[in-house]
């Protein structure tokens, strides 16, 4: 993990600092490198996918693009919210392919120097750990940077395929 977030610093390249967006989800505070972020959106009419895993919201159409959506307080094991206007969608590349976030609130936009991202403290341990690539310090506040790569599994990044591959069916009322 500690390789993870030193690899991370160290492709800042030669910048002092780096820029993370930093949001909410349930009462935490959790933060992406805005170079993964293609756009953060307001939620969009949802489709269902059977068979998805069940942090998967489904897909939405955003311009044409069929996208999956995954709600992060499922996948941190935070129980749902629906409803809330702060809500919001960060659209982003996962793997070579566009996913979206479903995230509580989008906060700001924070430039981090190099020397206040630091590697997830070593206790950091079991389920869900591995979603967390560092920590940023600022003043009195923790957040922590996910690790994109890590949000799907192996098995979840096909299925993520699959469901990318089908096309979403007309909704008929």
């Amino acid at each position: 993990m500690i390789d993870r977030a030193v690899k991370f610093i160290d492709d800042a390249g030669g910048q002092q600092e780096v820029q993370l967006a930093c949001f909410r989800v349930g009462s935490e505070m959790y933060a992406l490198d805005i170079m993964r972020i293609k756009e953060i959106i307001r939620p969009l009419k949802l489709t269902p996918v059977p068979k998805a895993p069940p942090f998967i919201e489904g897909v939405i159409n955003l311009r044409g693009a069929v996208i999956p959506v995954v709600d992060l307080r499922k996948r941190f094991d935070q129980q749902a919210v629906s409803g809330d206007r702060k809500m919001r969608v960060i659209i982003c590349a996962l793997s070579g392919r566009i996913v979206g976030l479903t995230v509580d609130e989008v906060t700001e936009v924070r430039s981090y120097s190099r020397k206040e991202v630091q590697p997830a403290p070593q206790f950091l341990k079991g389920r869900g750990s591995q979603f967390f690539l560092a920590v940023c310090r600022r003043d009195d506040d923790l957040v922590m940077l996910l690790d994109l790569e890590r949000i799907l599994s192996s098995e979840e990044k096909i299925d993520l395929q699959r469901i990318d591959e089908v096309p979403a069916a007309p909704r008929t009322h």
